[in-house]
């Protein structure tokens, strides 16, 4: 039990990721990623005449199933495998976000920053609602997320996927090193 209650090391976790591209593959020439998904949901839920939305969601169901098993997954990882003991986190990044001002780190969600009462500031509003919109469409116009790039595609050798995979970790080394700072002064 105590394999399941503990953070696994990366070379056990991340092959045991890059296995799934293998077995999509393989099982049922499907592709690893989860953005899609969003536009699955909407097609099958909002009855509109959006051309975007107009095409047969019904093939993609499978997707549908896997974020599914994905967030039930969650759910009982955290809810029966829960690790008894604190959360660590690099004493370098304590200190760094304790200099932007970050002084709750009960979790790897300060709640100074992500929280309800944090959403009703500038700076929460900022980085959960604002944040959140640049992420989806940035996604939206990348045609993927990072995982159905940085793993699918790179493991199919995509011209696209490396571009966007290089642009996602660009803009966080830009977001971190320079406009995180600022949106902290808020």
């Amino acid at each position: 039990m105590n394999l399941l209650t503990q953070p696994w090391p990366w070379y056990v976790s991340g092959p045991l990721i890059g296995l799934m591209v293998p077995a999509l593959l393989i099982l049922g020439n499907k592709p690893f990623g989860i953005s899609s998904s969003l536009k699955h949901i909407c097609a099958s839920c909002i009855p509109t005449q959006v051309k975007f939305f107009n095409y047969n969601w019904k093939a993609e169901s499978w997707s549908l199933l896997f974020v599914l098993g994905v967030a039930m997954g969650g759910l009982v990882a955290g809810y029966f495998f829960q690790n008894p003991n604190p959360i660590r986190i690099s004493e370098h990044t304590v200190s760094d976000l304790s200099a932007l001002g970050v002084k709750n780190f009960s979790g790897f969600l300060p709640e100074d920053l992500f929280s309800f009462k944090a959403l009703l500031t500038l700076r929460g509003f900022t980085l959960m609602v604002v944040g959140g919109f640049l992420v989806g469409f940035g996604t939206r116009w990348a045609n993927g997320c990072t995982s159905g790039h940085a793993i699918m595609g790179l493991s199919n050798l995509q011209w696209p996927s490396l571009v966007a995979t290089c642009c996602f970790f660009g803009a966080g080394i830009l977001t971190t090193w320079f406009i995180l700072p600022l949106i902290m002064r808020l």
